[in-house]
């Protein structure tokens, strides 16, 4: 009975600690903003343009300028995005994206990664934080 305790409660506890991991990606959207994307590369973080998030439209990523227009994106109750259109250099010149996971664990800014495949097979991973 004594070790049937301990095992009850880690149980308990694992699956609130999960539920409140999900509790962060509800609505399925990020929050509104706009989010700053990098790429650490020879030593230095580049920047990749913004990405503006209104709902479930976002736009970008821009580096100069204004976007022309807003997309879709679903994200799933993991916190995996779907982009619904293009995605700048992400999705331009062969590249595809692989993976795009949000993180929004509530001590940190909200943010996503993006894992990008190239033309050649190599992936590159970048993070966009919202400002």
């Amino acid at each position: 009975m004594a070790f049937r305790i301990p095992f009850i409660f880690s149980i308990l506890l694992s699956v609130a600690t999960a539920g409140g991991a999900r509790a962060d990606f509800t609505d399925g959207k990020l929050p509104d903003g706009t989010y700053h994307c990098e790429v650490y590369l020879l030593g230095m973080f580049l920047s990749l343009g913004d990405i503006t998030i209104k709902g479930n439209i976002y736009s970008g990523p821009v580096t100069f300028g204004t976007v022309q227009q807003g997309y879709n994106y679903q994200m799933d109750a993991n916190g995996e995005i779907t982009w619904l259109g293009p995605l700048g250099g992400y999705t331009a010149g062969g590249n595809s994206i692989s993976l795009t996971q949000a993180t929004l664990d509530g001590q940190t800014r909200p943010s996503f990664d993006i894992i990008m495949k190239q033309p050649d097979g190599a992936f590159t991973a970048s993070t966009c934080t919202k400002r």
